[in-house]
């Protein structure tokens, strides 16, 4: 494992710090979490906005994308060193991330010229977002099990279905949809990409109000939607490519840095007084608690570590990415749960006016459970650990093979 820069590495590093440090202010909270969260406020949204124009301007915001079309055509530890060090600075995180790193770069590998000088130059400067149109209620982590059809109509399609989960698809101008063209081959030969225009005729987006009050997931309805076969990406059934495609460019879990972390936790117990009058970290129970998180902490970090020493040698990173993906968001889980036992009584206020810190530690209890499905639900991330790390047997898999029509459902039995 290797922990220094190499000196490519470091001198991209030096420009995303000069970079970052002329256009971004500095966190003076010391890093992302507390007032960077993906969100969807229009507060945030416009920040978000204001953000990607300027990356885009100075050529950070779309560092693997080919030249041509904005990017740098950056390595992928490139891409994480990058994140790291704007991840120390107030800026937005997380918004754009559908649209630039998945759904954009599947357009680049599937659509025509006319098409990407239509589409990618706003999504880089942040003027449209897009969204992706995959799960739906019956198909989350078996997404090859979608209902949504697509049935053909002259020169076109006509879409109906339902998809749920949807970041930001109030937000989003378009749309990475998957539909079923074919029922009558196995599941994942019958699936279709198109991408749509959000504002189409029988499209409804209904925001999810989630627990921790954001709104930033949606369920899409979609009625009799038109879709010109144009804007069809790749072969008639041949979504399951396009799918993965979409799903090989999303952000790399070893980027992502969740909070509040174990620095946030020492300062908390380094301002906050037991009813005893004694700072909390001076007691034996709290410190114990905080050396716990800390020893975690570090595994994560030298395991993120052995990560980034595989990307820097060009190397597709091993099982540790998997393991993080696991370990991390009951981490996180574990760190909230002792920040509200920290704040005690003032851990159920919401206000942020009368809150301690702003609520934001409230905020963020309430959102940690949704890190263990996001991006893979624990459930997901043990198996593939299981069957690819370990060489357990896989899952049955009885609907391999058979036509998706022949499939049964609950309505049948």
């Amino acid at each position: 494992m290797d922990f220094d820069d190499t000196p490519a590495e470091a001198a991209f590093r030096a420009q995303a710090r000069a970079f970052l440090q002329a256009h971004a202010p500095h966190d003076r909270n010391g890093g992302t979490g507390r007032h960077t969260r993906a969100c969807a406020t229009e507060e945030m949204t416009a920040r978000a906005r204001e953000w990607q124009a300027v990356k885009a301007a100075h050529g950070f915001a779309a560092l693997a994308w080919p030249r041509r079309w904005g990017g740098r055509e950056a390595s992928a530890i490139e891409q994480v060193i990058y994140l790291d060090e704007e991840a120390r600075h107030d800026v937005p995180h997380g918004v754009y991330d559908v649209t630039v790193g998945m759904c954009i770069p599947t357009l680049l590998a599937y659509g025509s010229e006319a098409q990407l000088a239509r589409h990618v130059p706003p999504a880089l400067r942040g003027e449209e977002m897009w969204c992706q149109l995959f799960s739906e209620p019956g198909a989350g982590s078996d997404v090859a099990g979608l209902r949504t059809r697509a049935r053909r109509d002259g020169d076109g399609w006509r879409v109906d279905g339902h998809k749920i989960w949807t970041s930001r698809a109030h937000l989003a101008r378009f749309g990475l949809l998957i539909a079923r063209t074919d029922p009558d081959v196995p599941k994942q030969a019958g699936l279709t990409a198109f991408f749509i225009d959000m504002q189409s005729p029988g499209v409804l987006v209904r925001p999810i109000q989630q627990a921790s009050g954001d709104r930033s997931f949606g369920e899409v309805f979609l009625s009799d939607v038109r879709v010109p076969d144009s804007q069809r990406l790749g072969a008639v059934g041949g979504g399951w490519g396009v799918t993965l495609t979409a799903l090989s460019h999303a952000r790399l879990a070893v980027s992502n840095v969740f909070r509040p972390d174990v620095g946030d936790l020492r300062t908390l117990c380094t301002a906050t007084s037991g009813a005893n009058g004694r700072k909390l970290l001076a007691d034996p129970a709290a410190r114990r608690r905080l050396a716990e998180l800390h020893v975690r902490t570090e595994g994560v970090r030298h395991t993120r570590k052995r990560v980034m020493t595989a990307l820097s040698r060009g190397q597709a990173p091993g099982p540790e990415a998997d393991v993080c993906k696991a370990v991390t968001p009951q981490l996180l889980q574990d760190s909230v749960d002792f920040v509200l036992d920290l704040l005690g009584a003032g851990g159920a206020v919401m206000d942020a006016s009368l809150a301690p810190e702003s609520g934001w530690l409230q905020q963020a209890f309430l959102d940690a459970p949704s890190k263990r499905v996001g991006g893979g639900t624990d459930e997901i991330v043990r198996n593939v650990i299981a069957e690819r790390v370990l060489g357990l047997p896989g899952d049955m898999q009885a609907d391999q093979d058979i036509p998706f029509s022949r499939i049964p459902t609950m309505a049948q039995r």
